[in-house]
């Protein structure tokens, strides 16, 4: 598939935008990641992460970027003894974690748009 996507992107001015658009609109079908609070869900078979083939998996990054990995963090941190045991409750971590999904399938549908409306003005213009 990369071969083939090389072939097509060219060598001309446009080559580089060719091929962020294209493999922008390969990856578009791929499954989302989704933030859950494993103590809600009870199939151990959902914590399953597709591409690693691993059994358990957490993704998070640096604590500045999103809330999510902020709670992520302190969540690890206190189920490793580095902090104080979280109060919240499971049914309230779910909450947050489902308000973090609903705002990033939102990003991601006004970033699909600007993708699309950038593509309609890329084939308008081109010969």
């Amino acid at each position: 598939l990369q071969k083939s996507l090389s072939e097509t992107f060219g060598a001309d001015k446009y080559s580089r935008a060719r091929k962020e658009v294209l493999t922008y609109m390969f990856s578009r079908p791929m499954q989302m990641a989704l933030y859950f609070c494993t103590g809600i869900l009870h199939d151990e078979s959902l914590f399953h992460h597709y591409a690693l083939n691993v059994p358990f998996y957490t993704h998070f990054t640096s604590p500045i970027r999103r809330y999510a990995d902020i709670v992520v963090h302190r969540l690890l941190s206190a189920s490793l003894g580095a902090r104080s045991p979280i109060t919240m409750e499971k049914e309230a971590i779910q909450k947050q974690a489902d308000h973090c999904n609903d705002r990033k399938m939102a990003s991601k549908r006004v970033q699909e748009l600007s993708a699309d409306l950038f593509f309609s003005v890329f084939v308008r213009v081109r010969p």
